[in-house]
């Protein structure tokens, strides 16, 4: 999965909320979600970056059936930040989807 979650927070910090470059297994961001996921990151007053390999460490998943839920700590240009990126991860055909919903401070 950490390919693709490092791709998500990438079209994030090039500015692409809606994810509208089409990122394989990802399903589409609702609009309003976009919305929501760029207005908070631009209000936590930092400048998101990619993720480094230490967010792994932090990072968690949860078996909820029938999906994944899995909170992916965001990095800013001032190291770990206190937000997530929070998504689900469904399990189909032999392969995953993954279906993001927020990005909030816990």
């Amino acid at each position: 999965w950490r390919p693709t979650l490092r791709e998500i927070v990438r079209a994030f910090v090039e500015g692409d909320f809606s994810l509208s470059r089409g990122l394989s297994n990802v399903r589409p961001v609702s609009a309003a979600t976009a919305r929501q996921i760029q207005s908070y990151v631009a209000a936590y007053g930092q400048t998101l970056v990619a993720l480094p390999e230490d967010t792994w460490r932090t990072s968690e998943s949860l078996w909820m059936d029938p999906f994944w839920d899995v909170i992916v700590d965001l990095w800013t240009d001032g190291g770990r930040s206190d937000m997530v990126l929070a998504a689900r991860v469904l399990e189909v055909d032999g392969g995953y989807d993954f279906e993001l919903y927020s990005v909030y401070v816990p």
